[in-house]
């Protein structure tokens, strides 16, 4: 029966399959879904009460349900977009959305607001909430290069606290919310700085190719983000036709000398150097170069044209998908010495 707490319904039994973008099943023990903030604190504070575990659902992009989830499922609809031009001459100007609005329609409300510098972050999935715990990053740029600030309940008490990009610690892929204090707050506010002054950036390759014969200086922020766009459009396939969840591995960091002996045994082995003189390695080549690009398993597989996208091809369970996940791990291991490690965060258990 549904729980009234408040202005707050609190549902039983829910199903989660049209809340995640690879429609895997899996329900939840109890839901409900808070456009405010004030009805976060009261989801949390009758968790709190009933002694329910709870997870935070937002766009369910970059999620893998393995089952049920037990406690009380929070998805966030907040909505809000603030923006505050800073006191001095530098033209930076900080933007606050909330944890709800989704990621895309934020970046092009900065785009038409002319202020600049999410435009190679167009077109990824999920919403804003996610983005920091995440650090979501494409085409040469990461959140934690625009970040400020962000706001966050604690599950525990309620308290809101904010967190500086120090306090983050933003890795690749990763925060403090995957590590140390992941499943103890839910973000409700985020602020980036961002600038009145168009400086593109476009020497990430595939982003440059996309915009051969065009210098920097001739382009302007909208075309940046319409050719990332056009890239993601014709990469990644559109979840509402083929469920699936984005790139499903993160690109392995090796060390200068590892990468050295690695490509000695494999000469077309590409790789990245970073600024901290590590070679970030595609983790889509190795896939792909082990023979798994097109595979296809019980109800799930992986793309034909991406092999870093896993799909929901038929009616497959989270365990299914990641027995799939799984596999490709342990072989990338035995061929090439490389432990590949998966970007969605895994929800729910076996029933």
């Amino acid at each position: 029966m549904p729980h009234r707490v408040n202005a707050l319904n609190i549902k039983a039994n829910v199903s989660l399959l049209a809340l995640n973008t690879l429609a895997l099943p899996g329900r939840a023990e109890f839901f409900c879904r808070v456009s405010t903030n004030d009805e976060l604190a009261e989801g949390l504070s009758y968790a709190r009460a009933e002694q329910l575990p709870v997870t935070i659902l937002g766009g369910g992009s970059n999620v893998v349900l393995a089952g049920d989830i037990a406690g009380l499922v929070v998805q966030i609809a907040t909505c809000g977009i603030e923006r505050r031009q800073q006191n001095d001459d530098s033209q930076r100007i900080h933007w606050t959305a909330a944890a709800g609005e989704n990621w895309h329609q934020f970046v092009q409300h900065t785009l038409a607001e002319k202020s600049y510098g999410l435009e190679n972050l167009s077109l990824i999935p999920g919403l804003v909430g996610a983005a920091p715990i995440q650090n979501i990053g494409a085409y040469g740029l990461e959140l934690s290069d625009r970040f400020v600030s962000l706001v966050a309940l604690e599950i525990a008490t309620g308290n809101a606290v904010n967190f500086s990009k120090s306090d983050c610690k933003f890795g690749y892929r990763d925060s403090v919310f995957k590590q140390g204090a992941a499943g103890q707050f839910v973000v409700t506010s985020v602020t980036v700085a961002l600038s009145e002054r168009a400086n593109v950036d476009i020497r990430y390759p595939a982003l440059a190719a996309a915009l051969a014969g065009e210098s920097p200086e001739a382009l302007n922020p909208q075309q940046v983000s319409a050719a990332v766009c056009r890239i993601r459009q014709q990469k990644l396939p559109d979840p509402a036709v083929q469920p699936n969840a984005g790139s499903f591995f993160k690109n392995p960091v090796l060390s200068n000398e590892q990468w050295q002996q690695l490509q000695a045994e494999y000469p077309q082995l590409p790789g990245y150097p970073q600024p901290d003189g590590t070679i970030k390695l595609p983790a889509a080549w190795l896939i792909d170069q082990a023979g798994w690009k097109g595979a296809e398993g019980q109800g799930c597989g992986v793309h034909r044209e991406h092999a870093l996208v896993l799909i929901n091809s038929g009616a497959c369970s989270g365990q299914q998908l990641l027995q799939l996940a799984g596999d490709i791990v342990v072989d990338i291991e035995q061929r090439f010495g490389i432990l590949l490690v998966i970007e969605p965060q895994v929800f729910g258990s076996p029933v």
